[in-house]
């Protein structure tokens, strides 16, 4: 197990760092810059401003003291945009917004996505079978940016029962849109993932051997057919949950909390490198981070993997 995590870690370092380079030299190629608006300014000032950020340098050395910055000391730089604001300090201000609704709807669509799959396998070619599939079926064609504002309309304009944006602190009138606009395709995938696993499970050689042997059929479940039947919803939950981060962004614009999807939108419109690289950075390191728990939960139910 050790030896997994030393592994993962030394290819989780070159992985960053071509994330880094790509990502650099994709917003360097971009036209315009941080500083370029309608009203231009004077060749003078511009000059100072780039001097003062480092810009005028070539990209190689721009790129070299970039990432010096952040292996010595874990500094994403200022912001070009935001005046004395570092990119630590963005982050720190919008990743504890995103990673909180993040993590509700993560558990929301594992709590309710999992076991009504599970019913609908064992339940198959009934009314809770058909109700399972056609929710999973309705709700993976809406994605995030469409349900977000027909929720708006429906509880906020209509309904007038639940604000339409703001964060609030995190209060719980603020949490529950977007929480369900984020949630809802990741609960039916989920859905959709869990009755296909497991009806693939029930189905196998070694199932029949048991309820041959005359088990109790909630024996044969629990003990024979639960743990390979998660095995590829526990590969879905890595890049679900960074999905979650990521399709955050989308849910930050549309009601205004603050999170880092605000700030990362901004950055791109304003071509403020520096936090679009941090942002990015971080959502590359949650990816690793995510691959590492997925491979380590493999090895508690799979006995026949070993690292």
């Amino acid at each position: 197990m050790l030896n997994l995590i030393v592994r993962r870690v030394a290819i989780a370092i070159p992985t960053l760092l071509i994330i880094l380079v790509i990502s650099f030299l994709l917003m360097h190629a971009a036209p315009g810059g941080p500083f370029t608006s309608e009203k231009p300014l004077s060749p003078q000032v511009l000059a100072n401003i780039e001097a003062k950020y480092g810009l005028d340098q070539p990209i190689h050395k721009q790129m070299f003291n970039y990432t010096v910055g952040i292996l010595t000391e874990f500094d994403f730089g200022p912001s070009f945009k935001y005046k004395d604001r570092t990119v630590n300090e963005i982050i720190a201000q919008g990743f504890p917004v995103t990673m909180t609704y993040g993590i509700w709807s993560f558990i929301i669509a594992v709590f309710f996505g999992v076991p009504l799959g599970l019913i609908a396998a064992l339940r198959q070619n009934t009314r809770t079978d058909y109700f399972a599939v056609s929710f999973s079926i309705a709700a993976s064609v809406l994605p995030n940016f469409v349900m977000a504002p027909l929720l708006i309309l429906v509880f906020t304009l209509w309904l007038g029962l639940l604000p339409g944006g703001g964060w609030n602190d995190g209060s719980w009138q603020n949490l529950v849109l977007p929480v369900i606009a984020l949630s809802t395709s990741y609960t039916a995938e989920l859905t959709r993932l869990t009755r296909a696993s497991l009806l693939e499970v029930l189905r196998s050689n070694y199932i029949r051997t048991a309820r041959a042997k005359g088990l109790p059929e909630l024996k044969v479940i629990l003990r024979h057919a639960l743990k390979p039947a998660m095995l590829p919803v526990i590969t879905y939950l890595g890049p679900m949950f960074v999905g979650l981060i990521t399709g955050s962004f989308i849910i930050d614009s549309i009601f205004s909390t603050g999170g880092m999807g605000y700030f990362f939108v901004n950055s791109a419109l304003n071509r403020d490198y520096s936090v679009m690289l941090g942002i990015t950075l971080l959502v590359g390191g949650l990816v690793v981070l995510f691959n590492l728990i997925v491979d380590l939960a493999y090895g508690w139910l799979d006995p026949q993997i070993r690292y």
